[in-house]
């Protein structure tokens, strides 16, 4: 009997990532180059009880009954497909039409300075003519940081990345891509990092001055998610509290009526 319990439990811990990662995506279903996260489920590998020797028979991993092992998490996966665009007509906001990420350089709180890559291209200037992102991570050029002059009138910036201020070449987006994005581990909500394994690849992708990439998430289709995980996560809290019952009269009403 409390075998169905254990099984309910596991049922009710996936569903509740389920909501985590459902509401996640709703939140940030109105941020600039946010990538929507989906979720699989598995069923548990195998039983990690096994038979120890006792003199019954040879030792060889036997595994102790046939024991339903529930479900958990079986990915968290990002998908990459392109947003919608949006045109702002502001002079810095740049976004990808394709595959590829923009390199900013993220420094962490001791210090360190890590190469980050992102869809979000809602940049702006500094008093010092960096070029940055809304946390005020500097954007990366093929030469570097990215400096602009603060008082130039007219800056436009091509489908190759290349940056113009008043007629003088400044420099030049670095815009990378990947071969395998399951390589990329995600920090925050729209920076990702490469991991060992990653290769690094000649990006496709085409810069849009004055236009911004949308999330793309499918809000109508996270709130049907958002239902039927409430509904799962009920249902296995039903069957928890059946078996709280039965064991409830087991215990309370057959024992005493035994005794």
């Amino acid at each position: 009997m409390l075998r169905g319990l254990y099984t309910a439990w596991t049922g009710m811990v996936n569903e509740q990532k389920r909501l985590d990662v459902i509401s996640n995506n709703m939140a940030n279903s109105d941020t600039v180059g946010y990538k929507d996260e989906r979720v699989t489920s598995q069923a548990f590998d195998q039983v990690l009880g096994i038979k120890i020797r006792d003199g019954s028979q040879a030792y060889h991993n036997q595994a102790i009954g046939r024991f339903s092992l529930g479900v958990k998490i079986g990915e968290v996966y990002t998908d990459y497909s392109q947003g919608s665009l949006r045109e702002t007509g502001n002079t810095y906001d740049v976004t990808l039409s394709g595959k590829g990420f923009f390199t900013v350089n993220v420094v962490d709180s001791n210090g360190v300075t890590h190469t980050r890559y992102t869809r979000n291209g809602q940049f702006h200037l500094t008093k010092d003519g960096f070029l940055v992102d809304k946390e005020g991570n500097r954007v990366q050029g093929e030469g570097g940081d990215i400096v602009i002059d603060p008082s130039a009138k007219k800056v436009s910036i091509s489908s190759t990345g290349q940056i113009v201020a008043d007629g003088q070449e400044v420099d030049t987006l670095q815009i990378a891509d990947f071969q395998d994005y399951d390589y990329l581990a995600k920090y925050g909500d729209t920076m990702y990092e490469p991991v060992d394994g990653a290769t690094m690849i000649e990006a496709e992708a085409q810069v849009l001055q004055g236009y911004t990439e949308q999330s793309n998430v499918n809000v109508i289709k996270e709130m049907v998610d958002l239902i039927t995980t409430t509904r799962a996560y009920e249902a296995n809290q039903k069957v928890i509290r059946s078996y709280d019952s039965m064991l409830d009269r087991a215990a309370n009403q057959v024992g005493r009526l035994s005794g």
